[in-house]
């Protein structure tokens, strides 16, 4: 399960629930048991209608049902240690020299860039790309350097 924040001023809850049911196959009921389950919970009664309607608009562009499971949100548990950053922790060399920068669990497990590396081990983001976008965080000029610098020095 992931849990979003994010500002509506700059991502509307339409394009985050497009993004959400075009990132994955919402049509694999019980695959693997719920476990896997394609599940989207709702923090309030404003989420529903909007999460009804973009679901309805995505089932017409398609020929396959979303069976996602919609369901109110009652809490969140965070996934055990092992599952955090997984396919980032595939890189020893990245881990260790992030945990640096990051020296505890909390730190690194709640870091923009672990999850943005993360992202790149995975193939989601390119390291220009990512690069760029660090470049616009804001941040001070030489923690950008220190991260930078950082990420230069892993071997991927």
């Amino acid at each position: 399960m992931v849990q979003i924040d994010f500002d509506p001023s700059l991502l509307s809850y339409d394009a985050l629930l497009e993004h959400f049911w075009n990132s994955h196959n919402s049509n694999r009921r019980n695959y693997k048991g719920r476990q896997y389950l394609s599940l989207l919970l709702y923090h309030d009664a404003n989420q529903l209608p909007m999460i009804q309607r973009v679901k309805k608009q995505l089932e017409t562009l398609s020929p396959m049902t979303i069976q996602t499971e919609i369901a109110p949100f009652n809490s969140f548990t965070l996934a055990e240690e092992r599952h955090q950053k997984y396919f980032l922790k595939r890189y020893p060399d990245a881990v260790t020299k992030l945990q640096k920068l990051y020296p505890t669990f909390e730190a690194f497990n709640n870091a923009t860039l672990t999850a943005r590396l993360n992202s790149f081990v995975k193939g989601w983001i390119t390291m220009a790309a990512l690069v760029s976008e660090i470049k616009t965080w804001q941040i001070a000029e030489a923690e950008k350097e220190k991260i930078l610098h950082t990420m230069k020095s892993i071997r991927w």
